[in-house]
Parts: C-alpha cells; sequence; structure tokens
C-alpha cells in the first residue's frame, strides 16, 4: 500500500489517498486512532467513481471518525479511470435501453452486468482489507457499508473478518447472489429507498428474506435514491457501534 497524499481535515481526521497495486482508494482515521489504540474499521461500498462520489464518501468517513472508527474505500473495477470492459459497458447499454423502454430487466442484463463485477471487485476489497490490517493504526472488528449491494452480499458470504454490515439496497442482484444470501450469518442493516427509480423493491425485499442472518433490520424510508435521511444514517452508525465497539 503507498500514500501518495495526506490532509488533516478540519475535525482532526486524517484522509490519505493510497494505491495497491492498480488500485486506487482513501483512506480516513479519527484523530484517537495510534499503535496503542488501533481504531475499528469500515469498509465504504459505493457504485463507482470515487471522484464523484467523494463528497458521499467524506461525509460518511467523517460521520464514522466521530464515534471511533476508520473508514476506507477503494475505486471499483471499470470505474473512475480504471480501465473500462466491454462487456461490462455493452451490459450497462442494455439495462439503460430496457429502462428508458420501461421494459422490464431480465436476469441476462443483470448477470452479464453485476456477476462479473463482484468476481473482480471481492478479491480486491480482500486484498485492500489485508493491507489496511496490516497498519498498527488499524484494528478490528471491520465492517461493511453501502452498496453495490451484490458486493457487499459476497463479502459477507466468504469474508470471515468482517463482522457487521449495513447494506444500501438500490442496485440489481443477480439471481445466484440471492441464493448466496442464505449463507450470510452476520448481524445486517439493510437501507432501502421505497421510491428509488432505479431499484427493483420487490427485489430488494426478496433478498432481504433470502438473509439468512438471526439479526437483520430493514429500514425502509419514502424517497428517492439520493435521498436518504439523516436519521436513517444515524441508525446505521449505532447499529456499528453495537456490533464493533
Amino acid at each position: 500500500m503507498h500514500f501518495t497524499t495526506e490532509q488533516r481535515l478540519d475535525d482532526g481526521v486524517l484522509e490519505r489517498e493510497f494505491t495497491l497495486g492498480e488500485i486506487p482508494g482513501t483512506l480516513w482515521t479519527p484523530e484517537s486512532a495510534s499503535a496503542s489504540t488501533p481504531a475499528p474499521l469500515i469498509l465504504l461500498g459505493h457504485p463507482g467513481g470515487l471522484h464523484k462520489m467523494y463528497p458521499r464518501l467524506a461525509a460518511r468517513a467523517r460521520h464514522s471518525a466521530a464515534t471511533g472508527f476508520a473508514s476506507a474505500t477503494i475505486e471499483l473495477p471499470g470505474s473512475g479511470d480504471r480501465p473500462r470492459s466491454a462487456a461490462a459497458e455493452q451490459a450497462r447499454s442494455d439495462l439503460r435501453r430496457a429502462l428508458q423502454a420501461g421494459e422490464p430487466v431480465d436476469d441476462d442484463i443483470v448477470d452479464r452486468l453485476v456477476l462479473p463485477l463482484v468476481e473482480k471487485a471481492v478479491p480486491e476489497w480482500r486484498t485492500t482489507l489485508d493491507a489496511l490490517l496490516s497498519l498498527p493504526e488499524i484494528g478490528g472488528p471491520v465492517g461493511y457499508s453501502g452498496g453495490v449491494i451484490a458486493i457487499g452480499t459476497r463479502l459477507a458470504v466468504i469474508e470471515p473478518r468482517i463482522s457487521a454490515a449495513v447494506l444500501f439496497a438500490g442496485s440489481f442482484v443477480p439471481r445466484a447472489i440471492l441464493e448466496e444470501a442464505r449463507q450470510v450469518t452476520i448481524p445486517l442493516h439493510v437501507l432501502l429507498q421505497w421510491d428509488d427509480e432505479g431499484n427493483d423493491r420487490q427485489q430488494a425485499l426478496d433478498l432481504f428474506d433470502a438473509f439468512g442472518s438471526k439479526e437483520k433490520t430493514l429500514h425502509a424510508n419514502m424517497g428517492g435514491h439520493t435521498g436518504v435521511p439523516q436519521f436513517a444514517g444515524d441508525a446505521a452508525a449505532q447499529f456499528f457501534t453495537r456490533h464493533l465497539s
């Protein structure tokens, strides 16, 4: 892991951009984090485009730092300045065409768009987690927060270092991931925007029902994709405080 920039924000949070091979990312650590008092870690998922997503990611990270958590995120494969996949671009074009025509989005489009992303992104997240946990100021336990929900689901199944997850329902879910969800056992807090124009609400409800966790909470709010109310974010923060502190 190579740190490329470093700045101390006005609330004392240390923000560092890094590269890990070809993977760019950002790490935020609270002022209290040190080798003697390492901070628990939250991995911040997002739909891609670190520069575009930065204001929202930084706000989430600073909110978490106020309660003692470090946060980190990485750029998704095929997003930002990373190389594009012709197959993914074709699947994305097919998705846009179906949505604009008011047609149902069939499983083939979802599989072609999402499954290759999951297959590439999840190993990168695990490699990043290895590097982050080698830093003296970062410790466990670890949580995952955000989207793409299929990536979060796969990580919750195969990554034993993740102890709890806040998942954002707002992206399409392949049927294979729906089946994997039955293997998830960690505590879950799922956020759903009821009027999200780009989300299949019933598919999100089916996924929540499929999760095998004994503790799982669905927090549904009225409004579109970017309209998550502040109290919903506060509830997610309280969830992590219970399970990661």
